[in-house]
């Protein structure tokens, strides 16, 4: 067997594709989570992701009190795709434009409710797939808990869509009139600076639930 040299060792490296590269080559997408590891998280207003998170065969879950995790990239405009599977009752959440600017995500960060539908404790605007306490799903289009469910989240300017299993089940505008009215009826009338953010990071809430994400997948939006 030909024992590899310094200068082929070299020549490979170069002809590898960069991660910039090989997004490119996927039409702009890139994933998130390896087949071990997660080194696209961190906790919030933390360096290192928490042990309450772990990874195993590329599916990332919330195995003990570890806190909400944010993306270490920051997206504007960005399309995200991911899988998720909660177990009976549980609750979880993915929150978009995170800016860290407070000790609570949900202060500033709108959220895409992530649950078990079988709960009977639920307002219409706190099931699966609602923009959590604003805006309830058009209809039910999830699996039971202990199944797989696809979710699909676009946001593109003010304008943001939220797909379940193929279905759109929810679609506003920031900062409309509509969002105004909605916000100003709820707890996050408290809070000037939620919804406003630009620019922020992806997070995954953990609410001591056990969750899982797969194939957590997202491409920037360029203008």
């Amino acid at each position: 067997m030909q024992r590899m040299t310094t200068a082929m060792i070299v020549m490979l490296a170069l002809a590898a594709p960069s991660a910039s590269e090989q997004s490119a080559r996927d039409g702009g997408w890139r994933s998130l989570v390896d087949g071990k590891s997660a080194p696209g998280w961190r906790g919030y207003r933390q360096k290192t992701l928490p042990d309450g998170w772990t990874v195993a065969d590329g599916v990332l879950t919330r195995t003990g009190n570890g806190g909400d995790i944010i993306t270490v990239d920051q997206f504007g405009d960005f399309e995200l795709t991911l899988e998720y599977n909660v177990a009976a009752g549980a609750n979880s959440g993915v929150f978009f434009r995170v800016t860290e600017d407070d000790p609570v995500i949900w202060h500033e960060a709108p959220e895409i409710q992530v649950i078990d539908n079988a709960r009977t404790d639920l307002k219409p605007a706190q099931t699966a797939g609602a923009n959590y306490d604003l805006h309830p799903p058009a209809r039910d289009a999830t699996k039971p808990a202990g199944q797989w469910n696809a979710l699909r989240i676009l946001v593109q300017g003010n304008h943001v869509e939220q797909w379940i299993n193929g279905t759109k089940v929810v679609e506003y505008e920031l900062g409309s009139e509509d969002w105004k009215t909605r916000v100003a009826a709820s707890k996050f009338k408290e809070f000037p600076r939620f919804g406003t953010a630009r620019r922020g990071h992806i997070g995954l809430q953990d609410h001591g639930d056990r969750v899982a994400y797969r194939n957590i997948r997202v491409r920037e939006i360029q203008e």
